[in-house]
C-alpha cells in the first residue's frame, strides 16, 4: 500500500511540474501578417509597440530586423535600434533592459 501512495505522489508532481514547464516557456510570437510587414521594414501597430518595455522580451522577428547601435558588451547587453527606439537588451534572451529612446 504504501509502494502504491508513493508511485501515486511522483505521478501527481511530474504532471505538475510539467505543466508548469510548459506555460513558462511559452513564447508569444508575432501574427504571420505582421511577420511578413516587419521582414519587409515595414512598422509594428501601436498595440504591439507598447509592447517594448522594460522587463519584456523582445520577438525574435524584430530583434533580426532590427540595426545594431553597439554590439555585445562583456555583460551580454547589446544596443539596437528598431523603428526609431534605441533599445538595450541582454542578447542571449531578448529580455529588455533598458530604452533609451
Amino acid at each position: 500500500m504504501k509502494k502504491v501512495m508513493i508511485s501515486l505522489l511522483a505521478i501527481v508532481l511530474t504532471f505538475a511540474f510539467s505543466s508548469v514547464e510548459a506555460k513558462s516557456d511559452h513564447e508569444k510570437s508575432l501574427p504571420p501578417g505582421l511577420q511578413k510587414k516587419v521582414a519587409r521594414g515595414g512598422s509594428l501597430p501601436p498595440g504591439w509597440q507598447k509592447k517594448l518595455a522594460v522587463g519584456e522580451k523582445l520577438e525574435r522577428q524584430v530583434y533580426d530586423s532590427a540595426d545594431i547601435v553597439f554590439p555585445v558588451d562583456d555583460q551580454g547587453i547589446i544596443t539596437i535600434k528598431v523603428e526609431g527606439r534605441v533599445i538595450r537588451l541582454i542578447k542571449e534572451s531578448l529580455d529588455i533592459v533598458e530604452i533609451l529612446q
